[in-house]
């Protein structure tokens, strides 16, 4: 086990090598003179002058991409051009709202979709069943900010148990939090709840036809022992990995949840950058976002063997 964690750890550095090439090249293949966008169409040859200094674009690019890789090792994402902030301290102001967000997005999600998907793998092809599946399409054709402006209109406007919009940080009670972000979690959830549902329902179907699951079954065992000990440990595995790789979805998603419900997050922090382009900022949170994808996968690699004792690295 421990070879195999240290093989995928060092699998991992040619894989962030590729994407923080990337994001370096996603300013200078910007079309036109990005010292000249940035600086916007009143500048002057000496203001678009001084922004390319600031950038470090009038260096050889080999140049720049090596001295941006050493500031990666070091953990300096660069400095924001408008703010003139670093990246990592705009990044550690919003963190909160965005891991809040999506922790209880997982929760909701986790708590919802399993238990869907083994009761509609249990009463397959009955109204249960198709119930469950209809639920599943509707996540996955409505999207996420149509969803979240349903849910404002209903729960704050309409029926004012929920505020509209908003964050409140920890520092002002749990239970402010737990109301700020309700509504944002079960809009971004839907989708995530669905994904999960559906692998877990195909999942379950495949392994309650095994014939130690009738075994279990001829011996009196009762069906709730049946479902949980026996079919959803050994349908644990597509069920988890497509948790990872749904939060690919999370991601994109929590970008226009937290527009939608005015969250100050990462997402927001994206959207507004991306809008002044304000390129450090992108590029910083690009490598952020493909850091934590390639860690959850790591992870969830490593927990294969904990579901399945069969999987040996």
């Amino acid at each position: 086990m421990t070879a195999y964690i240290v093989r995928r750890l060092l699998a991992t550095i040619p894989v962030m090598i590729v994407v923080a090439l990337f994001v370096f090249l996603l300013l200078h293949l910007t079309p036109g003179d990005p010292a000249a966008v940035i600086a916007g169409d009143d500048a002057s040859p000496a203001d678009i002058e001084g922004v390319r200094r600031k950038l470090g674009l009038d260096r050889p690019i080999w140049e720049q991409f090596g001295i941006y890789v050493v500031n990666l090792l070091k953990g300096d994402l660069g400095t924001s051009i408008f703010s003139n902030l670093p990246v990592m301290t705009l990044v550690k102001q919003r963190l909160e709202p965005s891991l809040v967000l999506a922790v209880s997005t997982l929760v909701v999600a986790i708590t919802v979709a399993i238990p869907m998907g083994v009761i509609a793998a249990w009463k397959a092809r009955t109204v249960v069943d198709r119930v469950v599946m209809g639920f599943s399409v509707l996540g996955f054709a409505v999207p996420v900010f149509l969803v979240g402006y349903l849910l404002i209109y209903v729960f704050a406007i309409e029926l004012r148990w929920l505020p509209v919009q908003g964050y409140k940080p920890l520092s002002q009670g749990a239970w402010q939090t737990l109301r700020s972000i309700t509504l944002p979690a079960i809009a971004l959830g839907m989708v995530y709840t669905a994904l999960i549902a559906r692998i877990t329902r195909a999942s379950m179907l495949e392994v309650l036809s095994e014939d130690y699951i009738r075994t279990a079954r001829a011996k009196g065992v009762a069906t709730p022992g049946v479902l949980l000990h026996h079919a959803l440990k050994n349908a644990a595995v597509p069920i988890v990995t497509v948790i990872g790789i749904g939060l690919t979805l999370l991601i994109s998603g929590v970008v226009l949840t937290e527009t939608v419900f005015n969250i100050p997050g990462l997402g927001r922090l994206t959207v507004d950058a991306i809008l002044k382009r304000d390129y450090p900022i992108v590029q910083g949170l690009i490598i952020l976002f493909a850091a934590v994808k390639v860690l959850v996968n790591l992870l969830i690699d490593i927990s294969y063997t904990f579901f399945d004792p069969r999987i040996r690295y």
